[in-house]
């Protein structure tokens, strides 16, 4: 779908930015190119392909330095709602007591 130059006005309007008549056709080609760019993207048949941790990955093997996505303990349990409220200025009944800033 191309933007029309209404569309650049539009969105310029909505940026607070002032364009003049040049630089309004300059970026109604340059987005649209873009999204062109995108509608191709979009196009390419990705089944069967993996998600790579780093593009490296592709040509060879890279060890990941983020942790295993597991469950290390039970959530909004007791024990660790205490340790993370120990240090905190004012707890009532688990919850954090913050000043009051909105009348």
């Amino acid at each position: 779908m191309a933007l029309t130059p209404n569309d650049v006005s539009r969105i310029a309007h909505l940026a607070r930015l002032q364009l003049t008549d040049t630089e309004a056709g300059a970026m109604l080609v340059q987005l649209n190119g873009f999204f062109r760019i995108v509608e191709q993207m979009g196009a390419v048949d990705t089944r069967g392909v993996e998600p790579l941790y780093t593009p490296l990955a592709a040509l060879h093997a890279v060890a990941s330095r983020l942790r295993d996505d597991t469950v290390t303990e039970m959530a909004g349990s007791a024990d660790e709602r205490a340790r993370c409220q120990a240090s905190a200025p004012a707890v009532l009944d688990g919850l954090y007591l913050v000043p009051k800033v909105i009348d």
